[in-house]
C-alpha cells in the first residue's frame, strides 16, 4: 500500500469521524492515527499484518 492510499484511508476515517461524531471524535481519531503512524514509522507495525488471514499460521503449524 503506497502513501497516497494510506492518506486517502486516513482522510476518509477523519471525515467520517468529524461528520458523524463531531469535532471531539475527529480529534480522537486524529490522535489515535498519529500514535499508530508513529509506531508504524518506528517499525513496530507491519502493514501486511492487517491483510494476512489469521488462520494461515494455524494451517502452517498443522502441516509441519
Amino acid at each position: 500500500m503506497n502513501m497516497a492510499v494510506a492518506g486517502m484511508i486516513a482522510g476518509m476515517a477523519l471525515g467520517f469521524a468529524g461528520y458523524f461524531g463531531g469535532f471531539a471524535a475527529f480529534l480522537l481519531v486524529a490522535a489515535l492515527g498519529a500514535i499508530g503512524f508513529g509506531r508504524f514509522a518506528d517499525g513496530d507495525l507491519d502493514p501486511g499484518d492487517f491483510f494476512r488471514p489469521r488462520d494461515r499460521e494455524r494451517r502452517d503449524d498443522r502441516r509441519g
